[in-house]
């Protein structure tokens, strides 16, 4: 009898301990899935703050592009103010201007259009007189041209040289007394003599195709002053080597035209030039006043 009481508490301690057993893993199961509904509310605010991080950066690579833009578009209107302040400063000197100063201006400025027509005609004249002087010669042995105001005498190698030499032929010397004549009746000319070669390295007496240049222009330079009595303060001599080519140098012809002497003529500009430095009337360090 007394076993009855010791076999009820054994079934009830062991029930009671299925039953407590059975509310912990359930209640492991629920906070397991509490967990899991948490990791996935969680992932999806990832997901959608990446997607925000995202847009952000777009947002601001849009907006550096446009803070470039500005950028350049400030610097294009500093540019205009800057413009229109000049502009402005220009229109306050005239508006400031007397008549009289607005009529010293206009004489200024024909007075300088005047010149500057005289200047071509002269150019133009001389090329003439150029051309008449060296008519005897072949367009092969020399050309007469105007280029940047100023007229070029183009004498080949052939007609003044014998090859890889500095001392004038007979034929050009007789090219440059006919030039020196015409010169000499026109002191006002100033002269500028360049020798030029091609680019095929120089053997034998000169060094390179420099000494070679300058070598010629030189002679040049002696025979006008020496034998044709030019005024030597008028003359210089300079050398170009082959850096200022007319052709080609790479076939024979080319080489040809390079190797040349140019005899470049240049009236006088004095009287352009003061005009030019002169200050307009109203301008700073000009006059003020009607003269």
């Amino acid at each position: 009898m007394k076993q009855l009481p010791l076999l009820f508490a054994a079934t009830l301690f062991l029930g009671l301990g299925s039953c407590v057993s059975s509310r912990k893993y359930k209640d492991a199961l629920a906070r397991e899935q509490a967990l899991t509904e948490q990791a996935a509310r969680l992932s999806s605010n990832i997901n959608e703050l990446n997607t925000q991080v995202s847009g952000l950066n777009t947002q601001v690579a849009n907006c550096s592009t446009r803070v470039t833009d500005l950028q350049g578009e400030n610097a294009r209107l500093i540019g205009q103010v800057d413009a229109a302040g000049k502009n402005a400063a220009e229109l306050g000197r005239l508006a400031n201007m007397t008549q009289q100063q607005l009529a010293d201006e206009r004489a200024r400025l024909a007075k300088m259009q005047q010149l500057m027509e005289q200047q071509r005609q002269a150019v133009e004249d001389l090329r003439q007189k150029m051309s008449r002087a060296l008519g005897n010669f072949k367009s092969d042995e020399l050309t007469v041209s105007v280029r940047n105001g100023k007229v070029y005498v183009s004498l080949q190698e052939s007609l003044l040289f014998p090859s890889g030499s500095a001392e004038v032929n007979p034929r050009g010397k007789e090219a440059l007394g006919k030039l020196a004549t015409a010169l000499n009746a026109n002191a006002d000319i100033g002269v500028l003599i360049e020798g030029h070669t091609d680019s095929i390295p120089i053997r034998g007496r000169y060094e390179d195709n420099w000494s070679l240049s300058v070598a010629r222009s030189t002679s040049i330079v002696r025979i006008l002053t020496d034998t044709y009595k030019m005024d030597p303060l008028r003359v210089t001599a300079s050398g170009r080597s082959q850096y200022e080519p007319v052709d080609t140098n790479t076939t024979a012809e080319g080489r040809a035209r390079n190797r040349r002497t140019e005899i470049i003529l240049a009236p006088k500009l004095d009287e352009l030039m003061r005009l030019l430095e002169t200050p307009a009337p109203g301008a700073a360090g000009g006059s003020t006043g009607s003269k």
